[in-house]
């Protein structure tokens, strides 16, 4: 398959239209006036799965022959949530293959979904490896999380609807993990708008988006815990798609701390009063923490998903320290403004 284009992302919209639900986006009143610049938050969290990933997934499995055996994918959960939503509707097996990493809130509510969960070894690599023995196999389709042109084409519609919404938009500062949203958001946001700053966020330990672009070929990681457990895992050394895109449509990633993203999830509860993911908090982490030089706004975010391990989000609101493998975040509370 050749990489998506605009035209594609164009024909996406069409093609999850009554699907995916069209989500809001919204000014964050609060904490653009604690920022200094109007922040927008596109609330993907507010789809049916609680994530962005149904674009993508819905996308792929809507273009898959009708005598199709399944479905399989290696996830961190949101996308697996994704895959079991759109096969279910479709009437179709599905098999997700998850690393031991992922959170066990995510492993159930796949479950809950009706696909089969298959647990294997510590990697998002490893979990890679099952899906391609069930394709082998099984016969099953593969529907990756990021490197695929109907999943990034998907993923690109978020870009249309929020420039449709306010063309204004200067700056989007995006997560950034294997480059399936940020590709087909940067690839739509320089097609309709050239000037536009496209920023991609990730955590400091296990970017492997960031690493890549750095390196100029695509890289291996150490995959660790993290608060934003979403962003994990590697993009594939025979990556096809999402890095050469992310390489070409980025202007900037930024790193962020655990201690950083700590901090954004509790301003984005106690100021807006929304639940989400570490992952969702990268961008609004990156600008509280003053690593945006020369920021311009209107400035945007997508709040992708909401399905956080509430025990850990609890923690972290009353500001617990919170242990993640050898690293402990040092919990404090939230001192609003």
């Amino acid at each position: 398959m050749t990489s998506p284009s605009i035209s594609d992302i164009e024909q996406a919209q069409a093609n999850i239209a009554g699907h995916v639900l069209r989500t809001p986006l919204v000014e964050a009143t609060a904490l653009s006036r604690l920022l200094g610049t109007e922040l927008l938050l596109k609330l993907e969290s507010l789809q049916p799965i609680g994530a962005f990933k149904l674009r993508g997934a819905v996308n792929a499995i809507m273009q898959l022959p009708a005598d199709v055996a399944g479905v399989t994918c290696c996830s961190t959960g949101n996308h697996g949530r994704a895959v079991a939503h759109a096969a279910k509707s479709r009437g179709i097996r599905a098999v997700v293959c998850m690393s031991s990493l992922v959170p066990k809130t995510k492993v159930d509510g796949i479950r809950a979904l009706g696909a089969e969960v298959r647990i294997v070894g510590v990697s998002q690599d490893d979990a890679q490896e099952e899906a391609a023995r069930l394709v082998a196999e099984e016969g099953l389709v593969d529907i990756p999380p990021f490197d695929h042109p109907h999943v990034i084409a998907g993923q690109g519609t978020i870009t249309l609807e929020m420039l449709e919404d306010r063309p204004d938009i200067e700056t989007l500062v995006i997560p950034l993990s294997g480059g399936g949203l940020a590709a087909g958001m940067a690839l739509a946001a320089k097609h309709i708008k050239p000037s536009i700053r496209f920023v991609g966020i990730s955590m400091d330990r296990g970017a492997a988006m960031h690493e890549s672009i750095r390196a100029g070929r695509p890289v291996a990681v150490t995959e660790v815990a993290s608060l934003a457990d979403s962003l994990g895992g590697g993009i594939g050394l025979q990556n096809q798609h999402s890095f050469e895109l992310c390489r070409n449509f980025l202007d900037e990633t930024i790193l962020v701390t655990e201690d950083e993203i700590y901090r954004a999830m509790q301003a984005l509860f106690y100021e807006e009063r929304i639940v989400a993911e570490g992952a969702c908090v990268v961008g609004i982490a990156a600008i509280m923490a003053g690593k945006l030089k020369e920021l311009e706004g209107p400035v945007a975010t997508v709040i992708t998903g909401r399905n956080v391990d509430m025990g850990v989000f609890n923690r972290i609101m009353a500001g617990d320290d919170i242990v993640l493998g050898d690293v402990t975040v040092e919990g404090r509370t939230y001192d609003h403004g």
